[in-house]
């Protein structure tokens, strides 16, 4: 399952939707917005997406983890909307029988996501200005 949420995401209710007897493994990513980027001091960040059809590619690339994967569950969700320093931008959660295979397939739906879903990222910084970073989905 993929996910796009404007309210700050819960860890804990997440992890919940990939929880099952039957794994013995949980892998986890959490990307944090961070106070810098290139020299430049971030104080915020704005991600818009084109809703529709990122939940459409983002479902696909979990769909395709689940068939590639040995694994029983995976959520990724992605936020949109203004976020502040130290926010979770993106989780991913992968539970499986064995961490190889959840930590295999946790790393695949995160580069999958960042290369193909249409969601771009807005950077505001300390000097007043802001600029689009890594808009592979729109250049």
């Amino acid at each position: 399952m993929f996910t796009l949420t404007e309210q700050k995401i819960d860890h804990n209710m997440l992890t919940e939707k990939v929880k099952n007897k039957r794994s013995g493994a949980f892998a986890c990513f959490e990307g944090w917005v961070r106070n810098h980027n290139h020299g430049k001091s971030v104080t915020a960040l704005h991600y818009e997406a084109h809703d529709k059809l990122a939940v459409e590619v983002g479902a696909q690339i979990v769909a395709q983890a689940l068939k590639n994967f040995d694994i029983n569950h995976a959520h990724c969700c992605h936020r949109v909307g203004a976020l502040a320093v130290g926010d979770v931008a993106i989780w991913v959660g992968v539970s499986a029988d064995h961490r190889g295979a959840a930590f295999a397939a946790c790393e695949y739906i995160l580069n999958q996501v960042k290369a193909e879903v249409p969601i771009w990222k807005n950077e505001y910084y300390e000097n007043g200005e802001s600029g689009w970073v890594e808009a592979n989905h729109c250049c």
